[in-house]
């Protein structure tokens, strides 16, 4: 499946995709046009970004997730969803001080315009968000967000993880 999708570049339109080749989620992105248009492409092909998008992956790492960086979308909220697993998404203060949501497998919250979030795993999950990507921001987090980045490395260079 995953072959098929690399030679779609960068979208399908609509119409070569009616229902005769089912669409890989977790490698492509769907883009739902301002004109009604829904269309899939390869994930991070740089196609359409006008209009929403949806976006679904299975996240096994903190890598996976961008979770040293922050992210901000200023033009429309974002539905983020945990489909598979349990995940924590976290709302950078906005004068109310850090809000965490916890989500677990079928459930959803709403991130509003222009709030800064991020999201870290509590073991691997399948993640859905849709938003409308255009002016997306990213901002990677400072040591003073993150103690794991204050701490001196102990004697020996080991530190202590968590398990995954």
């Amino acid at each position: 499946m995953n072959g098929e999708l690399e030679a779609l570049v960068p979208l399908i339109p609509r119409h070569d995709v009616s229902g005769s080749r089912p669409i890989d989620l977790l490698a492509s992105e769907i883009h739902l046009g301002r004109d009604g248009e829904i269309r899939a492409g390869r994930r991070g092909a740089g196609g359409d970004r006008d209009g929403w998008r949806l976006t679904a992956f299975h996240a096994k790492t903190a890598d996976d997730v961008h979770a040293d960086h922050w992210e901000m979308h200023p033009e429309a909220d974002e539905i983020v969803s945990c489909v598979v697993g349990k995940i924590r998404l976290f709302l950078r203060p906005d004068g109310r001080g850090e809000e965490v949501v916890r989500l677990g497998a079928g459930t959803a919250a709403i991130v509003p315009r222009g709030r800064w979030h991020r999201i870290e795993l509590d073991i691997p999950s399948t993640i859905l968000a849709v938003t409308l990507p255009h002016g997306t921001r990213l901002e990677r987090r400072t040591g003073a967000e993150r103690p794991d980045l204050a701490r001196p490395e102990p004697p020996g260079g080991a530190r202590c993880r968590r398990p995954a």
